[in-house]
């Protein structure tokens, strides 16, 4: 059967889809970008906050269009938006014929035959959220060759009121670490040489497998696989970063100095609410011992403004402690208000009108941080990591080690020579624009 894959959401989910289109290529099935062509579709979805909900739905009709329009005669709905409104979706859009939650992606196949036997009886097939599924086959990776997410642990723990992930994701469950190791090294030789390790909270990944945090055993043992350039550490929670931990981003040297860590805010009235486990102390004592052990670490965050009972005091807390950390990359998202997490019933509530004057405060005193930094760069040489091309400019497309592919800046470079993707290249920084740099590559005695 010809089928339409699409992945929508976090790079979890692209690791999740990943793993699914291996499966669906093992038991013969034929994969295509052509929605002309597609006889099913399946669609990971997500639903963490508003707007990736409504991509989601949008989505699927899009996809259910096609049954009137073109081949498509079968649609598939999984991932986080399928496990939480899965009788919606059914009763909603009828031409969904069946519904997959988290822990059931190994149903896919069956379902699949079921639907051309026509003797599918469940439209809705939702596991225990304990359940790890199983897929037969090898990753088959989207179009980009020389990075990947290599996942170590599903759920989540932590219960912030805010977050629905650990009711549609389960509790946290480390990935077993042999089986890990296996995966990374079948990316590498698949010529994946920069490796992102992705999961709703890293830093406690063995805690329950093993008793206690398994993360540095786990980066050595990915250090030491050939193939792999850079190690990039992704969704490390403040509170879990030990010294182990930036000892060994310190001393292993294909792990990027660059740590992406999630704080959501400052204060410790809004943390409190937040039911994070941490407080703005704490934040600056971790953020102080990471840069005093890797002085060039690249330190990247979110936050949430706008969340229940933010006062402007609260706002200005958040706006000093940007201004006194500098941090080098952020992300600003105002509050989505979600059914059935206890935020969602908290009183105080600031108006849409707030939230985003407050955000696009904050994002104009981050840019201005990362305007000086870009500007202490310029006139220096930096490796970059070539991600493309863009050919009616010229330019090539990279990263340097304090960016992450989708998320962070970029690096335009210029160059005389045809350069492979992937390859890891010497650029002066000339200028930058924005948040983005721009330069040439160095020069360099190419045969060697």
């Amino acid at each position: 059967m010809k089928v339409l894959f699409v992945s929508l959401g976090c790079d979890k989910n692209l690791a999740d889809s990943e793993k699914m289109l291996g499966a669906l290529k093992s038991r013969g099935h034929v994969l295509t970008d052509n929605e002309e062509e597609a006889e099913a579709a399946v669609v990971n979805t997500c639903c963490f906050i508003h707007d990736a909900k409504q991509e989601s739905i949008e989505t699927i009709l899009s996809l259910a269009q096609l049954k009137e329009t073109a081949c498509l005669k079968y649609l598939i709905v999984t991932g986080c938006l399928a496990q939480r409104y899965k009788d919606e979706i059914i009763e909603s859009i009828p031409e969904t014929d069946c519904v997959l939650g988290t822990t059931a992606y190994d149903e896919m196949l069956d379902v699949l035959d079921k639907l051309e036997a026509d003797r599918l009886k469940e439209r809705v097939i939702i596991k225990d959220t304990s359940l790890d599924p199983v897929l037969p086959g090898k990753r088959v990776r989207s179009d980009i060759t020389h990075y990947s997410y290599l996942k170590i642990a599903e759920g989540c723990d932590k219960r912030c009121t805010y977050c629905v992930i650990p009711d549609i994701k389960g509790h946290y469950r480390s990935m077993d670490f042999d089986a890990l190791i296996a995966e990374a090294e079948c990316l590498a030789e698949d010529g994946v040489t920069e490796l992102m390790v992705v999961a709703q909270e890293t830093t406690l990944y063995g805690v329950d497998l093993y008793g206690k945090k398994m993360l540095p055993e786990l980066l050595h043992r990915l250090c030491g696989i050939e193939g792999l350039k850079l190690i990039r550490l992704m969704y490390c929670y403040p509170e879990e970063i030990t010294d182990e931990m930036i000892d060994t981003i310190a001393s292993e040297p294909k792990i990027c100095h660059y740590i992406d860590m999630p704080i959501q805010h400052a204060s410790d009235a809004v943390l409190k609410r937040m039911g994070r486990r941490t407080n703005g102390e704490q934040i600056r004592k971790t953020i102080k011992k990471l840069r005093k052990a890797i002085p060039d670490i690249a330190i990247r965050t979110s936050l949430i403004t706008g969340f229940p009972g933010e006062t402007d005091e609260d706002h200005a807390c958040l706006m000093s402690f940007l201004e006194e950390m500098k941090l080098d990359r952020v992300g600003v998202f105002t509050y989505s208000r979600e059914e059935n997490t206890p935020a969602y019933r908290m009183k105080d509530r600031v108006t849409k009108t707030v939230a985003n004057r407050r955000r696009k405060e904050l994002m104009g005193l981050q840019q201005k941080i990362v305007f000086d930094k870009n500007a202490a760069l310029v006139g220096r040489e930096l490796d970059v990591i070539i991600d493309g091309r863009i050919p009616e400019e010229g330019v090539y497309v990279g990263r340097t080690y304090m960016d992450a592919p989708g998320i962070d800046s970029v690096v335009f470079v210029r160059s005389g020579r045809d350069i492979i993707s992937g390859s890891l290249v010497r650029v002066l920084i000339e200028d930058f624009k924005n948040y983005d740099l721009i330069g040439t590559e160095v020069e360099h005695d190419y045969a060697q």
